[in-house]
């Protein structure tokens, strides 16, 4: 018996040792933040310290998601799988509707003996996943707006109320009618909810280095810089609207097909927006759009560096791979499109992606390699030394965090259901983004775009006969890795169920 107690003793003392070896990680998100950073060669958008965490760790320039939307987007990397699998192309179910026994990232962390929360926007907000969590996620209460703004909302709620009107839960007329697309407010950081969402995965960073032999995956998810573009006044300070860089196509990529040139309406339900095309908005707007959008990204980036500077000073930075990722793309102007994302696009897929790990040897280097959500639960699981998850359907990232040069994906995928039950899925190679958009009992639609020769996808080149071969070639590597029966659409209920609030 004794021996027994001493083995069992000595196997639980094994466990925590190896328990306090592996990394921490702070996996840290944005919400609609396109690679428009200093450290991708923006220099407009002032991102001190998201830089300063590039300069700790790795950037990469071809990173991918594989929907852009957000539900689905943040389903895919969080589970390691691709939608394809999830079979969750929309807002509104949660991910065990379709997979009730699958081992999300977290949740494979959390088995392997790592505390595992989640503050702020990580899942989509009402669509979260208990299973993936030590202790259900966090959302601050803190308002998004100004308190004018907010009374605004009452007001309009309760006159609508009066009325016996029935608001619906988004679009035009919805609640978003009352709230402008961009707002400066003279207020404090936690004062907004993002800051708040800081000001507590700071305080929950102290509590874990009170214990540092208890290894964690703290997940925190910053709102900003989704519509509407709300922050500070002091980060609309940081900018001249007038220096800004408007966008140089202003139009429907040529010769795409009608259903899949189009992106989302969103920012058209924000109060005083002109409802026009986006090329059509008065130039004075677009600039007061572009401002609120950089002003959300740098009051992001604050709220980054505070949590960068907690590691520091508590001394967790030594043992914590951080990583910083946003949900997709998006367009500001580009295509006549605003405050959007919603198609297969290289604008709305290409995310941002920078991975630190403790002593880096390539810190402060960046890599054209191509990379996916799908990526980050192999990789992490890798780095921390974790026992493989078979269910994982990405490539580790870890020989590119070695060596900028490496290559562990020959392609990078992305999907989005389009038009009346179309569903497309992109390829991304180093050359191609090619898209093929299927339909049952419809004839297969094709894109092709030179990333070369046209990184904004402004010009389908598909149907020119010096391509066909591509096409062909392009086709039978999708369909190798993707079979056809893979692309089922959603049925027509499910597009159309309302998101839970």
């Amino acid at each position: 018996m004794n021996r027994l107690l001493l083995c069992f003793s000595s196997f639980v003392l094994l466990v925590s040792s190896l328990a306090a070896e592996r990394p921490n990680i702070l996996f840290i998100a944005s919400d609609d933040m396109r690679p428009q950073l200093g450290c991708y060669g923006d220099t407009t958008v002032k991102s001190p310290n998201l830089d300063a965490l590039a300069k700790r760790g790795m950037v990469f320039k071809n990173s991918y998601v594989q929907q852009a939307l957000c539900s689905p987007s943040r389903i895919s990397m969080l589970s390691g799988r691709y939608p394809a699998t999830t079979e969750i192309f929309e807002i509104g179910r949660t991910l065990r509707t379709t997979m009730p026994d699958i081992t999300t990232m977290p949740q494979h962390f959390k088995n392997n003996g790592y505390q595992t929360r989640s503050l702020g926007k990580i899942y989509h907000v009402g669509i979260d996943d208990d299973a993936s969590w030590t202790v259900p996620a966090w959302h601050s209460k803190m308002p998004r707006t100004s308190a004018a703004t907010q009374e605004g909302v009452k007001k309009f709620i309760e006159d609508a109320k009066a009325k016996g009107i029935t608001l619906p839960q988004k679009g035009k007329g919805s609640r978003n009618s009352a709230i402008p697309a961009f707002e400066s407010v003279d207020c404090g950081d936690d004062d907004l909810l993002d800051g708040d969402t800081a000001a507590n995965a700071i305080a929950q960073l102290k509590e874990h280095a009170k214990n540092p032999a208890q290894p964690f995956f703290l997940a925190v998810g910053f709102a900003n810089p989704h519509v509407p573009w709300i922050s500070p006044k002091k980060y609309w300070d940081l900018y001249d609207p007038a220096k800004f860089t408007l966008a140089s196509n202003e139009y429907l990529p040529k010769d795409a097909p009608d259903f899949a040139a189009t992106s989302g309406a969103d920012f058209f339900w924000y109060r005083d927006v002109p409802q026009v095309t986006g090329d059509k908005l008065p130039e004075t707007f677009k600039r007061q759009c572009l401002h609120g959008y950089y002003a959300a990204i740098s009051y992001v980036d604050a709220q980054v560096g505070r949590l960068l500077a907690t590691l520091d000073e508590t001394g967790l930075a030594k043992n914590t791979i951080i990583v910083f990722w946003s949900d997709h793309g998006y367009y500001m102007g580009e295509h006549t499109w605003w405050g959007a994302k919603h198609n297969n696009y290289e604008g709305a897929t290409n995310n941002c992606l920078i991975i630190a790990t403790p002593d880096q040897k390539t810190a402060g280097q960046s890599t054209t390699a191509l990379a996916q959500s799908v990526d980050l639960a192999p990789t992490l699981t890798e780095l921390c030394g974790l026992p493989t998850h078979t269910g994982f359907q990405g490539r580790s990232l870890k020989p590119v965090l070695d060596d900028p040069n490496a290559k562990v994906n020959d392609a990078a995928f992305s999907w989005y259901p389009k038009g009346a039950g179309h569903l497309g899925v992109a390829m991304r190679t180093d050359k191609w983004r090619y898209v093929e958009w299927t339909k049952p009992g419809a004839e297969t639609v094709r894109e092709l775009y030179n990333m070369v020769q046209d990184p904004q996808n402004n010009q389908n080149v598909a149907a020119k006969p010096e391509h066909e071969k591509v096409i062909q070639a392009l086709g039978k590597r999708l369909r190798e890795k993707f079979p056809v029966q893979k692309f089922k659409a959603p049925p027509e209920a499910v597009r159309g169920k309302k998101r839970k609030k």
